[in-house]
């Protein structure tokens, strides 16, 4: 019996540049062993529950998506929940595509196809929040809420600026989290401006800001938290050590975690993989190790 693959994209990742490029891509998977199922995502979670339907029938060998990072966050978060073990393909097109440049992926579409159906699968670790699951990072402070709160058209025409723009409006009316964070026996309990647990070499389109050699499926994410700056050259100085590579410090907490236990005073807003996550008192964070397959180059 003929392989099948799913294909799913979304039409307006990147100013929609995979829509002229989707013959060529199209070309690639037809010089395959597989039959082809194409489908163009029409919102929110429907990658996710397109991918879901097709595992837990399982109707397809492979799935290959192509979008931003919130579209792979739900084929492999899809894939988790179902207990699928199938490989994913993916055709970076977003606007900063973190997750693509930590796969080592090409940036040219039709290349990253080829690798999505040639390639090797890798076992990838995974991230939960709650029960949430997430590709390469959790998030909370400042910045947080830019990915998804930043318009479309904004994201198209300026890219990575339209982030950092966004970031610095909002610093004026950012709020302190004060947190109890509980992780391999050690407990921290601080005032912060940010916190990130990530499994990727980039974030946001920034490079190294999780330190150096990361590790995809080693069973640990990188826990970053940035201490609230009390003045603005303390603020500076953090900006200095994060630009230099400097994180651990008196002001940068930087760990490697597997589990870990967060209590806050109020309700704080999260964002898994660039996406609005909810708003929690209490979070549990918890590492997959090599928890799905992803297609990339041999190395």
């Amino acid at each position: 019996m003929k392989k099948r693959m799913l294909f799913i994209y979304n039409p307006n990742a990147g100013k929609g540049k995979i829509r002229g490029q989707l013959s060529e891509i199209l070309d690639v998977f037809s010089r395959t062993d597989y039959e082809v199922i194409v489908h163009a995502t029409t919102g929110k979670l429907d990658a996710k529950s397109v991918a879901k339907a097709y595992a837990l029938e399982d109707a397809c060998d492979l799935i290959v998506c192509s979008g931003g990072d919130g579209t792979v966050n739900e084929v492999a978060g899809g894939l988790m929940e179902c207990g699928k073990d199938i490989p994913v393909g993916y055709i970076p097109t977003g606007t900063t595509n973190d997750f693509g440049y930590s796969l080592k992926l090409s940036k040219n579409m039709v290349q990253a196809a080829e690798c999505a159906v040639n390639g090797t699968a890798f076992a990838c670790d995974m991230g939960s929040l709650n029960g949430e699951y997430f590709a390469y990072t959790a998030a909370f402070g400042i910045f947080t809420n830019v990915s998804y709160d930043t318009p479309q058209t904004a994201k198209n025409i300026l890219g990575r600026m339209a982030y950092i723009l966004s970031g610095i409006k909002r610093l004026p009316e950012t709020k302190k989290c004060h947190l109890k964070i509980r992780h391999n026996g050690v407990e921290i309990e601080d005032d912060f401006l940010y916190g990130m647990f990530a499994n990727s070499d980039s974030v946001g389109g920034f490079k190294g800001i999780t330190g150096k050699d990361v590790l995809l499926d080693d069973g640990f994410y990188e826990m970053l938290l940035i201490k609230m700056p009390q003045t603005l050259m303390e603020l500076q100085a953090i900006v200095n050590h994060l630009l230099t590579g400097q994180l651990n410090n008196e002001r940068i907490y930087l760990a490697r975690v597997n589990e870990v236990e967060l209590e806050s005073e109020e309700e704080i807003p999260w964002s898994l993989d660039g996406e609005y996550g909810g708003s929690h008192k209490e979070v549990r964070i918890k590492v997959y190790k090599q928890a799905v397959h992803f297609m990339r180059d041999q190395f």
